[in-house]
Parts: C-alpha cells; sequence; structure tokens
C-alpha cells in the first residue's frame, strides 16, 4: 500500500506540511524534512519551486524567489533527495506547478520520484481531464498518486469525476484566494467542509489554505481527515529557522 494511503488509514487527524525546497538556504531541504519528520508531521509537501506561482500568497512566492536565486532546480532537488529513505519514512508528495514537469519530461520526471520514493504529486495546473487522458498511465506505472484540488466554486459533477479518478485524497481549497489567508474560519467556509464531508466521496479529504494554529486547524480538520499547512509554516522558519519547526508542529495539536 502507498504510504500515503496507509497514512489517511490511521485514526488521526494529519498533519501536512508544505515547505518550498532550496529555502531558506539552498541545502536545507533533507533537513526540513528530517526535523519535520521527527517533530510529528503526517505528510510532507516538497514545494518545487517555480517562478510564476500564480496560485501562492506573498509568503510562498518570496520563498520559491528566494530559492530560485539559491539555485534550486528540477534535478538539484532530485540530487538532494537521493537517500531521504534512509532517514524517512513517512509520505513525501511532490507540488508544483506542471511547466516544470513538462519541461523536465513526464516520464523521466516520475521515474525520478520513484526511485527516490516520492508517493504522490500535486499539480494544481494540471487539468484532471488532461491528467486522465495523457499523463495519468505514466503515474500509474511508477507508483506515484495524483492528488487533484477543489475549491468551494468546484461543480457537484466536476468533484464527483475528480473522486472516481483519485485514489488516495482530494485537497480542498478552503477559499477561492490565494494562500495565507486570515486567522480562523468561517461559516461559510465551515459549511463548505460539512458540504462535500457529506457527499461521503471514496477518496479521504485534506483541507488547505489558511490553517495556521490550533483553532484553525481544527475547524478544517472537523470534517476532514486533516490539514495542510504552508504560508504559516514558511513564515514560522524564515523567522524562527530549524528550532521553530518542532514548537510549531506541537502547537498545533
Amino acid at each position: 500500500m502507498n504510504r500515503i494511503n496507509k497514512a489517511l488509514a490511521q485514526d488521526k487527524k494529519l498533519i501536512s506540511i508544505y515547505f518550498t525546497a532550496g529555502y531558506p538556504q539552498l541545502e536545507d531541504t533533507t533537513e526540513v524534512i528530517k526535523r519535520l519528520a521527527q517533530s510529528g508531521t503526517d505528510v510532507i509537501e516538497i514545494g518545487l519551486p517555480y517562478s510564476d506561482p500564480l496560485a501562492d500568497g506573498p509568503v510562498i512566492q518570496k520563498s520559491s524567489e528566494q530559492a530560485l536565486r539559491n539555485g534550486m532546480s528540477t534535478q538539484v532537488l532530485f540530487d538532494q533527495l537521493k537517500g531521504i529513505r534512509d532517514t524517512v519514512d513517512i509520505p513525501l508528495i511532490v507540488m508544483g506547478y506542471f511547466n516544470a514537469m513538462l519541461q523536465f519530461g513526464v516520464e523521466k520526471f516520475c521515474k525520478e520520484c520513484e526511485a527516490i520514493g516520492i508517493d504522490g504529486i500535486i499539480m494544481p495546473d494540471l487539468p484532471i481531464d488532461i491528467y486522465e487522458r495523457d499523463y495519468k498511465s505514466i503515474l500509474d506505472q511508477h507508483g506515484l498518486k495524483f492528488v487533484p484540488l477543489i475549491t468551494p466554486e468546484t461543480s457537484v459533477e466536476r468533484i464527483q469525476t475528480i473522486d472516481a479518478l483519485g485514489d488516495s485524497f482530494v485537497y480542498m481549497v478552503s477559499s477561492s484566494s490565494t494562500t495565507g489567508g486570515e486567522k480562523g474560519f468561517g461559516e461559510e467556509a465551515m459549511a463548505y467542509f460539512k458540504r462535500i464531508a457529506d457527499m461521503n466521496l471514496k477518496n479521504k479529504l485534506m483541507v488547505g489554505f489558511g490553517i495556521k494554529d490550533a483553532l484553525s486547524f481544527e475547524q478544517a480538520s472537523r470534517h476532514t481527515s486533516g490539514c495542510i499547512i504552508g504560508s504559516e509554516f514558511i513564515r514560522r522558519l524564515t523567522n524562527e529557522g530549524m528550532d521553530g519547526i518542532e514548537p510549531f508542529i506541537k502547537s498545533l495539536k
């Protein structure tokens, strides 16, 4: 069984952390992963920096810009992650924009991911129908889960199509705005979380965008399997360094 599915089968609310590879310093990637795993993180999303990250808020955008200036690239990331499975056994997902994957070569990208021990891929700008038609067979061949995204505006029909194609979890974007919003969730967002949960999809649900503390984590995970935290983690990493990782993860529980 894929590590993602094993994690989702646990009777707990999962903490998934997104961070930008090559940030704050180029060689920090594996150290961040190890520290997160040691601190009790359940899933790690490794962000592949991109020059035009339209779906990301200012915190992640700045971290991507810095990582690129540091010299991060797709090949550098793969080189850094060789041997990561000697020390880390929790699910690892590569999250990035499809152009970077396309430029590297989809088959080559998936082959590298499999060799390293990556469990899944999140590509927010890859439409589900294009994925199914052109790339699903390649990901399947290399044992990679494709994690689709939905927003509050996604239609019921589209959600059902996405659910039928998925086989791990659906990434629920908490709002249609960019990442890193205000503290806590209002009635509209809470109704959205419950509405999707009540659809009883075959895939698990994870919520991302706007989770930054124990309150927002509890709210977003009330009807789901857990939460994905990106902007707030990067903000803490920027301000507190590696030593701030464990206290932040503990503060969410």
